[in-house]
């Protein structure tokens, strides 16, 4: 979508006092640990863009809230699975042994969006350190949410958003749908007889950068969506619009339970 089709379907300059207001309708409150997923053109044309967003999403969750967005790179993986695009075979051996190593600091993210891009590298935010699926976060939680995130299980109890369940955290939908849900993953992690899968990435451990092979589940969001649809009729999910965007407001520890209902029920059945 161009900027003059972003301007062009805008009713009105969003700005950080009219994105704070709006998130307080929708229900965010000071205090509130809230995991955010993003699209900012569909919020229509911001002033300020990605930093105005930011900053009236700390506005929101006040000095004792904590601001958490995912920070996935997807970069950071077995080469012989991309797809978008695929790379020659007789390339592999290369990137297995060329690949830089997963640095919280400097690597970029992949598909989260310029607000969550632009979230990683603002002052005081933290991000934990698995090569692929890491998060971040700032404010008073931060520490905690990204310490000791496990290579595997990637989405365990043990893993941010294992710690986000524990925290009561909310979920912000920000113009994203459910498909970008990731606190489902943790009901993946806890459903009996999930396949696993055989993963990699460039990692540094003693001091060496090193390939590392590891096993994990075989995560996958294409039921999300479906969940989603039922989730919205439980009465846990507050929706509204912050400026063009369609949003959704709920807790993660029940989106996990819904989720985590749903998959016991559906998924790999006969």
């Amino acid at each position: 979508m161009s900027e003059k089709d972003i301007v062009d379907r805008t009713r009105r300059p969003n700005t950080i006092s009219t994105i704070t207001a709006q998130l307080g309708q929708l229900g965010v409150r000071p205090g509130d640990t809230l995991l955010v997923h993003s699209s900012l053109s569909r919020m229509g044309w911001v002033c300020g863009g990605p930093q105005a967003v930011i900053l009236a999403l700390l506005q929101a969750v006040g000095e004792e809230g904590t601001l958490v967005m995912p920070a996935q790179s997807g970069d950071w993986s077995d080469p012989a699975e991309w797809q978008h695009p695929a790379v020659p075979a007789d390339w592999l051996e290369t990137i297995y042994s060329e690949m830089p190593a997963f640095d919280p600091a400097l690597t970029p993210t992949r598909g989260m969006g310029r607000i969550a891009e632009l979230f990683r590298t603002w002052p005081g935010t933290l991000r934990s350190d698995h090569p692929q699926v890491s998060l971040t976060a700032n404010g008073r939680h931060a520490a905690y949410i990204v310490s000791g995130h496990p290579l595997t299980p990637q989405f365990g109890e043990a893993s941010p958003l294992g710690k986000l369940c524990g925290l009561d955290a909310k979920v912000l939908l920000l113009g994203a749908g459910y498909d970008s849900c990731t606190c489902m993953h943790l009901a993946e992690a806890r459903l009996p007889g999930m396949p696993m899968k055989r993963m990699g990435a460039a990692v540094r451990s003693g001091g060496k950068r090193e390939w590392r092979w590891f096993e994990d589940y075989a995560y996958d969001a294409d039921d999300f969506e479906r969940i989603g649809v039922l989730f919205d009729k439980s009465g846990h999910v507050a929706s509204g619009r912050i400026g063009e965007a369609e949003c959704r407001l709920f807790g993660a520890r029940e989106a996990v339970d819904a989720a985590g209902t749903w998959l016991r029920e559906n998924r790999n059945r006969e």
